[in-house]
């Protein structure tokens, strides 16, 4: 019987605790109720480094290393370039100080950013692990997309730097998990030297909770945050960037503003917030309301009270993204308006799995008539039934359970030392 004693996993976030519902806490959590030892490599942003110093979390099963990076989320383009090239040293820094003795026998590693393939390979090459790359952007093409890189020029040197870094990680990988068919379709074709095999679907997944509200709390929530309780309420929750194609999403949100039927709520924080915020600050739309920040366990309240969830995407990608924001709306059981460019595949997976609506993001007009599709098409019941929809759809294609077994199923390791499981950080 193959087994995996000591997992690394390689996080481009500041980790707090393994109990938190996350796209990747859930995951590391199934591999310590199956007995293996997991160890979190959790860097700071240096904005964030007066708050969070370096520091070690011990949990049951697991440890958690936070150390100092540069910034690399929410910051202008060349401070965001200079931090991404030079991530990888604080890496393998943190690996040296803290497991120097560790032998680990897998590492999950998620991008971005492309350029840790070399603490990937070094740790690789040291204790002959198994790596798994969790495929969540395809950069640089995504920065070509909208305009932040360029193939030819000064940003061409920069895109060029960045696709030798994003085949070498490739190249390192014994593994690479695709968040769906699509995006599996494009790595191989426009990576043609890989070995196809090692290329699968390995979904964005998320514990079967139900966070659906019932309808007292429906109506305590909706009288807290000023939403009404008459109106079919539309929630866009999460990253506020470029990706999300922000310019389009206030001219939809412009051609709604005497829609008497549907209320609006746009919760998140990101490069594009400014938009929104001259958006609801010069037009003081009655019908919508605009949080740049509201606490993580309130947040998955306000969802649950909400009856349709949004997902936006800029109509100029080609390369297929599948935003993990979907997982949320699944949860709480409230069915999905999708309005995205035409290479991703997540509106297909909305419409083919009965739980919700897709447009492309090119027109207004599209968005519109969706919109009065769904105020004048579907009743209370109705919306509820697709909401059931989405929910079993997760748990029979987005489980975090059948996410593990994928992957543990890829990992033979025929022999270990399983004395001596036990390691203190140094």
């Amino acid at each position: 019987m193959w087994l995996i004693v000591k997992i690394l996993f390689m996080a481009l976030s500041d980790y707090k605790s393994m109990n938190s519902n996350g796209l990747y806490t859930n995951l590391l959590r199934k591999f310590v109720e199956h007995g293996e030892e997991v160890f979190v490599l959790s860097p700071v942003e240096r904005r964030n480094s007066f708050e969070n110093k370096q520091s070690v979390i011990y949990e049951s099963g697991s440890i958690i290393v936070k150390f100092t990076i540069g910034n690399i989320r929410q910051t202008n383009l060349i401070e965001k370039g200079i931090s991404t090239m030079c991530v990888v040293k604080r890496y393998i820094a943190a690996i040296n100080e803290y497991f120097p003795d560790v032998k680990f026998d897998l590492i999950l590693y998620p991008t971005p950013p492309i350029t840790l393939w070399r603490a990937v390979e070094y740790v690789k090459q040291r204790d002959g692990a198994k790596t798994y790359l969790l495929l969540k952007d395809i950069f640089p093409q995504n920065a070509v997309d909208i305009g932040i890189l360029k193939k030819n020029g000064i940003r061409g040197v920069f895109y060029r730097y960045f696709r030798n870094q994003e085949k070498k990680l490739y190249a390192v990988s014994d593994y690479i998990g695709c968040m769906s068919q699509a995006n599996v379709e494009y790595i191989r074709r426009h990576n043609p030297e890989l070995n196809s095999r090692k290329i699968e679907i390995c979904p964005n997944a998320a514990e079967s909770l139900d966070m659906s509200c019932s309808k007292d709390e429906r109506i305590e929530i909706r009288n807290k945050y000023g939403i009404p309780l008459d109106r079919k309420v539309f929630i866009y929750g999460g990253n506020l960037g470029k990706p999300q194609g922000i310019p389009h999403l206030v001219k939809c949100l412009k051609s709604q503003m005497n829609n008497r039927d549907a209320f609006f709520l746009i919760i998140g924080k990101g490069t594009e917030f400014k938009k929104l915020q001259i958006f609801f600050e010069t037009e003081n739309p009655s019908n919508m309301k605009l949080f740049e920040y509201v606490p993580k366990e309130e947040y998955d309240a306000i969802v649950g009270a909400c009856d349709v969830g949004m997902i936006f995407l800029d109509h100029r990608f080609t390369i297929p993204n599948f935003p993990s924001r979907l997982l949320p709306y699944l949860q709480a059981k409230i069915p999905v308006l999708a309005c995205t460019d035409p290479n991703t595949d997540i509106g297909e997976e909305i419409v083919n799995g009965g739980f919700g609506w897709w447009c492309e993001s090119d027109t207004v007009d599209s968005f519109s008539n969706l919109l009065l599709e769904i105020c004048n098409n579907y009743n209370e019941k109705q919306i509820r039934k697709l909401g059931e929809k989405g929910h079993n759809f997760l748990k029979n294609h987005y489980n975090t359970d059948d996410q593990y077994k994928l992957i543990i199923s890829k990992i033979n390791k025929e022999s270990f030392d399983l004395e001596g499981g036990n390691y203190e950080l140094r």
